[in-house]
């Protein structure tokens, strides 16, 4: 038999460098350090820029305003000066016109919100619950609701008259079209982790809804509420200013038809102010709302 040969590997070793053909970088040169001088900005001033600067662009049209009438670039007739319009309020605060027709407006809105936020949420809920309902509902829905307040404005004439009840029921009818697809929105956006919880501990639908969907949709009904009052509130103007004899639209009406454009300028204003102190306490409690909660996506099945 052939003799297995045996093969020797040697280790293999890299040629010494002599150290003195090795060329050395001379050391970097030392650079003073510079000290750079952050200026400091106080928390509260910071907080008071932030108040501010939301009342940058009012204030630059007002002054516009002001020295277009005093400039004669625009005429009284067409835009009262700024001081004009200030004594209007005055003497609809001092005779109480003010207080009058404000409180009858915001006694609409309330009666309306209320009674369109009832039926847009039972709807939202239903259609929510229950998927025949929804696929029954919604499609129609979504077609009614494209019909502005001014157009049922006819029909409501001819079925409720010209009353309060026309107003509630306008009203209602904005406010329900947001409220009803937040809410239906809400239990589509179920958190899918909690609802599988709840199916391995045993929930049945009623727990579910109660106890998951509804707790982590505060946020989102709160926001259909929100938009809901918008929309009452901007419908209000409008049916007041088509069938009313007292309100915040019937001064504007009122203004126009005698030509006093200052009581018309007046009661815009205080619409204005009225709509945007709502709106900023809603915005407010929503957000103190919405603090720490996590958004999440699933749908109860």
């Amino acid at each position: 038999m052939a003799r297995a040969q045996t093969v020797r590997i040697e280790q293999y070793t890299a040629p010494a460098i002599a150290s003195d053909n090795v060329k050395r970088l001379p050391p970097s040169p030392t650079r003073p350090v510079r000290k750079v001088e952050v200026p400091r900005t106080s928390r509260w001033t910071l907080s008071l820029g932030d108040k501010a600067l939301p009342w940058l662009l009012p204030l630059v049209l007002l002054g516009l305003w002001y020295l277009g009438v005093e400039r004669g670039w625009l005429s009284e007739q067409v835009l009262p000066p700024p001081a004009y319009i200030y004594q209007t309020l005055s003497d609809l605060v001092t005779s109480g016109d003010l207080w009058l027709n404000a409180s009858a407006s915001l006694q609409r809105v309330v009666v309306g919100f209320t009674l369109g936020a009832f039926i847009g949420m039972a709807l939202g809920l239903a259609m929510g619950l229950f998927r025949t309902v929804e696929d029954y509902l919604l499609p129609t829905f979504n077609a009614l609701v494209q019909i502005p307040v001014l157009g049922w404005l006819p029909f409501a004439l001819l079925l409720f008259g010209i009353g309060e009840t026309l107003k509630y029921v306008l009203i209602a009818k904005a406010a329900m079209v947001p409220i009803t697809l937040c809410t239906l929105q809400a239990f589509h956006q179920a958190p899918k982790g909690l609802l599988e919880v709840g199916r391995a501990y045993g929930f049945s639908r009623r727990q579910s809804v109660s106890s998951i969907i509804l707790p982590a949709a505060v946020p989102t009904l709160f926001t259909g509420l929100r938009l809901g009052f918008t929309k009452a509130w901007l419908s209000l103007v409008v049916v007041e200013l088509v069938a009313s004899s007292e309100g915040l639209g019937y001064l504007i009406v009122y203004g126009r038809q005698l030509f006093q454009l200052d009581l018309v300028m007046a009661a815009v204003v205080v619409v204005g102010a009225l709509g945007l102190a709502i709106d900023r306490g809603f915005d407010y409690v929503e957000r103190r709302l919405n603090r720490g909660r996590a958004a999440a996506g699933g749908r109860l099945s």
